[in-house]
């Protein structure tokens, strides 16, 4: 195992250290219990939008913490639910009156672990509500998951729903948006590789030379099938099929396409997974209307990719363009 770290005990709380030293006009890292929160939390009247999951994805989700996205993020072990305390204690410091929503990835500590959070936030008077994301058609009830797992769709309804909440968007309003980002995005990824956890020390998966795995999870699960490596086009043909037929998108449908960097694949062939995406997009007479493209929901060193697809309409595209400014994600602002 190569990695650059000091010892594997502190490879969270050293990143963290090194996410406020670097960014710390836009947040600030409160520990035991750990959690990123905005520099400026809490902030009257607006409503408070808080993500979180295990470590190992950067930059999701410390890193889309600040205006118009996340009010706060909580940081689990490598690959592990954060606590309740982790979450009650985010939920109490971006409470400015107006309600907390939570945005919870479909992983059974995830959801478990937030919902026991909102009962004691609420049992202190703090209004909360919970999004669940379970966009990825890949696979149903697979390991450390209920139901379909949330990935990719997680980033672009924190981006949507952070722009609402930033707009004055109440709390039923930033819900019903955050519901409607989840029903109308679908995901899909693929390895080459695996990744090693620090704690472990050997790689979660073996995969022969000439071997990817189709569907898997961000991290390491199994996915729908282990297959002889194939071309960019042919993999991408592959996902592609698999998440346009889910929801199911048409000819017309105006969408946002995201195609994710698992942490080790280089950009230039995240453009070529693009490229060909685009290509069959067009050719069902799909517009991708709005594009985002690198390493966003990582899973260590993983070299592999993830598309997603969402539909949008209008106001899910004001959203998408209204100003963000995180350590990760930036424009307009």
């Amino acid at each position: 195992m190569k990695k650059l770290i000091n010892t594997v005990e502190d490879v969270v709380k050293e990143s963290l250290e090194g996410m406020a030293a670097a960014h710390a006009d836009l947040i600030a890292v409160h520990y035991d219990p750990d959690f990123v929160v905005r520099a400026d939390a809490p902030i009257a009247g607006k409503v408070g939008i808080i993500s979180g999951g295990g470590s190992g994805h950067e930059p999701m989700h410390g890193g889309f913490v600040g205006k118009g996205m996340l009010d706060a993020a909580c940081p689990g072990a490598i690959f592990t639910s954060p606590v309740p305390d982790q979450m009650l204690e985010a939920t109490k410091a971006v409470n400015g009156g107006a309600g907390v929503l939570h945005i919870v990835k479909n992983y059974t500590g995830d959801v478990m672990n937030f919902e026991l959070a909102a009962e004691l936030a609420q049992a202190e008077g703090i209004e909360v509500a919970a999004v669940i994301v379970n966009d990825d058609v890949a696979v149903k009830d697979s390991t450390w998951t209920a139901g379909r797992r949330g990935v990719g769709t997680t980033v672009l309804m924190e981006k949507i729903v952070g722009a609402a909440a930033e707009g004055g968007a109440n709390l039923a309003e930033c819900t019903r948006i955050a519901t409607k980002v989840n029903d109308h995005g679908r995901s899909m990824g693929m390895a080459l590789t695996s990744c090693i956890v620090p704690a472990n020390g050997k790689p979660t998966f073996d995969l022969g030379e000439n071997e990817m795995e189709i569907g898997v999870g961000i991290h390491g699960e199994p996915g729908r099938t282990r297959m002889e490596l194939k071309s960019a086009r042919e993999i991408v043909e592959i996902m592609a099929e698999a998440i346009l037929t889910d929801l199911p998108f048409a000819s017309g449908d105006n969408v946002l396409a995201f195609v994710n960097g698992m942490g080790g694949t280089p950009l230039i062939e995240l453009y070529i997974v693009y490229n060909e995406l685009a290509k069959i997009c067009a050719a069902k007479g799909i517009t991708i209307a709005r594009h985002l493209i690198g390493d966003y929901i990582t899973s260590l060193e993983m070299a592999g990719a993830s598309i997603t697809l969402l539909k949008l309409d209008d106001e899910l595209t004001r959203l998408w363009d209204a100003p963000v400014h995180t350590p990760a994600l930036r424009w307009g602002a």
